[in-house]
């Protein structure tokens, strides 16, 4: 079962569809993130949560 570290991101209501594509494209090519869920909340502020997976590297004996 693999393993995934999590990261929160706030979006208030002032910013516009292409600012926070924007932002979330940057997130994903340079930090390895990709989405993992998306609230619009009625107030028009957005709650993004972005997952990326642990890899963990196993120690060779010799």
């Amino acid at each position: 079962m693999p393993e995934y570290e999590f990261r929160d991101v706030y979006v208030p209501r002032g910013v516009s569809r292409k600012a926070a594509t924007r932002l979330l494209t940057d997130h994903a090519e340079y930090g390895h993130w990709e989405l993992d869920r998306l609230l619009l909340r009625p107030d028009g502020s957005r709650r993004v949560r972005l997952r990326r997976r642990i890899i963990r590297q196993v120690r060779a004996t010799w």
